[in-house]
């Protein structure tokens, strides 16, 4: 199974665009989507250090808040484990 990630476009140099996700940042290649016109600002989908989809902001802000969920959930976990002392998965 493959996971891409949707990065904001920060900048683009040569057909490198730099992507922010939260506070990182990734040099990202656009030669798999040389036909869509992705500018500054936009969303795409990453993987592997290639964007491989323009998506809408819309739909890049439902993903990156399951997410942020997925975080949350995971830490909720991490804290029972440690009052238990024990794995819970």
């Amino acid at each position: 199974m493959c996971l891409s990630i949707p990065a904001r476009i920060d900048k683009i140099v040569d057909g490198v665009a730099t992507c922010s996700v939260g506070k990182s940042s990734y040099n990202t290649s656009l030669d798999l989507i040389p036909d869509e016109d992705v500018k500054v600002g936009d969303y795409v989908l990453i993987h592997t250090g290639f964007a491989i989809q323009k998506i809408d902001t819309e739909e890049a802000n439902r993903i990156l808040s399951t997410f942020d969920e997925f975080r949350e959930l995971n830490e909720e976990m991490d804290r029972e484990e440690q009052e238990q002392n024990k794995r819970i998965i």
